[in-house]
């Protein structure tokens, strides 16, 4: 998942009966997660499943998905392997899910019903459905709906598609909200085959994070089947006006028909991309590789669900500079989909190894400078927010996330910094040994969740040994477990942004312009790096000469309006209000559109204004974007209501 810049997851006898979720405990009431060490990295605080005791290795599902109701419903049926034998219970993660009946298979095949209960639901984790299942059963049933306000699953009316004609649906379920649409053990730590049966509206297409067939029709039955194991937050679902266009022998574009050929054209380079990727790393083993353009709602620039990439179609903007977002996702089928994080504690094993494989894809196709004018933007941003950071959260191995959930604690932090440190020990060992040991990190733990000790472990027996004097304990020490960036990082330094500061530093001197052949030339990045370096204010009449000359307001490239918006209301630029009205309005990506709330809401008359824009705009937000918008607007709206 990129949501930063983009620039360019029996036994003879059962248990007989039946109980219904017990009456309301006390808000006070917690359930209680499994005792564990605090020093076992695999332990996943989000979670309330015990793995130890039993685990999922196969999911059935079979839903009727339902526009007029908002909701899936039918049954998940699990196939389990029993670590322990005292186990008792079999623990699921919910969120708002309602449990109609839980059943295990008997000796004969018949179906018994369960004893289950359905805890208080916690603010965070959602509810603990515990089944008691004291014989052992290889599988376990479990009936159940959604709530229409399931939240990793968005419904669209069709007025808030491209086409206006048909409904939209889609899901997000990383980090912790696959447990909204299915009773789950929803923790990366445990991986899983699955297959599906989905029942529709015969007029949609429906698609999974699954096998995927670019020829297929709609028809209101499908079936999908996902052979390799992955971890819950892969699961995905998307249903609407979609139709397929190729982009190479096993890449392709799913998209709303007036969406489609201008995506196929923005990601034409996708087939390449993976060559480059199977170059360096190895086989791509997921068998076809499409992308999923949502509505401008989806709240994350992409996501990267196993054969089936979700993507912003904020990044298609005619010129492929945004492109890297497929880099990115695409990178994610070594690290992330193939080599998953155990818990979300340790995400930059995840996200900071993807965003240095999607560097080198980068580089590869689109050049050096190109990779290092990302590299420089990101870092840059990253030096920014930890300013603002506790200690602890700008560390790459992260403390336990007791009671926190893992949205809120996901920073830059995984990605850049991650990312950072790689390129840091590839700098060291140089290529020539450094990439071997990352393709055999991958190969080594193909389809399984690791933690950060095993990685340094890993990183100890292969690749330190290489050159025992390139990296000392203490450095190692400063990347993994100490805030900030290490003193002796490489710093990112692109020439194409010197060109950029010469003109942007002129300008601020003179007035003058730099002249249009110049800029002419410039990518995303640039015009990025242009606006960044401003400072925090500048005149109304310097923001009206940049505006008449280079029309950053009502922009379509969310790159750029999510830095010139904000500058132009610090600054006091009441003619950038409305555009930038008008774009939070329609786009609910989190990382395009909170920079230009947390400017309005600093003012009494921009608070107001953002609390209409954001009135007009809620029923098309992502229940994840809806909660961050609201939960900004409430901590600016409390002091003026004391």
């Amino acid at each position: 998942m990129r949501s930063f810049l983009f620039p360019l997851c029996c036994a003879a006898v059962l248990a007989a009966g039946c109980s219904k979720p017990p009456a309301a405990a006390p808000a006070t009431v917690k359930p209680a997660a499994p005792a564990v060490k605090t020093e076992d990295r695999r332990h996943d605080e989000s979670s309330y499943a015990d793995p130890g005791q039993v685990v999922i290795t196969d999911l059935a599902l079979d839903l009727k998905l339902d526009f007029d109701s908002k909701t899936l419903a039918g049954t998940a049926t699990y196939t389990l392997d029993w670590k322990d034998p005292k186990a008792a219970e079999l623990a699921l993660d919910t969120r708002d899910l309602k449990i109609e009946k839980v059943e295990g298979e008997g000796t004969q095949g018949a179906w018994m019903p369960l004893q289950y209960a359905l805890a208080p639901a916690d603010k965070v984790l959602g509810s603990k459905l515990a089944i008691q299942a004291p014989a052992h059963p290889q599988h376990v049933r479990v009936t159940y709906a959604t709530s229409p306000q399931a939240s990793g699953l968005q419904w669209l009316e069709p007025a808030m598609t491209e086409g206006k004609k048909l409904p939209f649906m889609f899901s997000q379920s990383q980090a912790i909200h696959a447990r909204s649409w299915v009773p789950l053990q929803d923790t990366p730590s445990v991986r899983f085959t699955y297959s599906a049966h989905i029942v529709s509206r015969p007029d949609v297409m429906v698609l999974m994070s699954a096998n995927s067939d670019p020829a297929a029709k709609r028809s209101g039955d499908y079936m999908f089947r996902m052979e390799h194991p992955i971890p819950s937050y892969l699961l995905a679902i998307a249903a609407g006006d979609l139709v397929f266009k190729s982009t190479g022998p096993r890449s392709g574009v799913w998209a709303e028909p007036a969406m489609a050929g201008k995506a196929a054209a923005e990601f034409e380079d996708t087939e390449k991309m993976i060559a480059t990727a199977e170059g360096l790393y190895g086989p791509y083993r997921w068998g076809r590789y499409d992308i999923l353009v949502l509505p401008p709602s989806f709240p994350f620039g992409g996501m990267e669900n196993p054969t089936l990439t979700f993507a912003t179609p904020t990044v298609i903007v005619g010129d492929k500079s945004l492109v890297s977002l497929v880099a990115h996702e695409l990178a994610h089928s070594w690290s992330g989909n193939l080599v998953t994080n155990a818990s979300w504690k340790d995400i930059w094993l995840n996200e900071g190894f993807t965003t240095y494989v999607q560097a080198r894809i980068t580089e590869a196709l689109y050049g050096t400078e190109m990779a290092e004018m990302e590299r420089q933007i990101d870092q840059t941003d990253l030096l920014a927010e930890i300013k603002d950071m506790s200690p602890a959260d700008q560390a790459l191995a992260l403390p336990p996330l007791t009671e926190r959930d893992p949205d809120e604690a996901l920073s830059q932090v995984a990605y850049v910094k991650g990312a950072w440190f790689l390129q840091f020990l590839e700098q060291r060992f140089g290529r020539a040994t450094f990439d071997p040991f990352l393709k055999g990190w991958f190969d080594d733990h193909a389809f399984q969740s690791a933690t950060t000790d095993q990685f340094v472990d890993y990183l100890k027996k292969n690749l330190l040994p290489k050159n025992p004097n390139a990296v000392t304990p203490a450095e190692l020490d400063a990347w993994l477990n100490q805030p900030g960036i290490p003193a002796f990082a490489p710093k990112a330094s692109s020439r194409g942004f010197a060109v950029v500061d010469t003109a942007r530093i002129a300008w601020l001197g003179s007035g003058q312009l730099p002249n249009r052949q110049l800029t002419d030339g410039w990518v995303t990045q640039q015009w990025v790096h242009f606006i960044e370096g401003m400072g925090a204010t500048l005149t109304l009449d310097q923001l009206k000469q940049l505006d008449e000359r280079y029309h950053f307001t009502g922009t379509p490239n969310g790159e750029i309006a999510m830095r010139w918006y904000p500058l132009a209301i610090r600054s006091g630029y009441k003619p950038a209000w409305n555009d930038a009205g008008a774009f939070i309005e329609k786009v609910g990506r989190r990382k395009l559109i909170l920079p230009i709330y947390a400017e309005f809401v600093k003012t009494p008359e921009g608070l107001a204004f953002a609390r209409q824009a954001f009135d007009k705009a809620r029923p098309g937000y992502h229940p994840i974007t809806t909660e961050s918008v609201a939960a900004m607007l409430a901590r600016a709206e409390a002091p003026a209501a004391k």
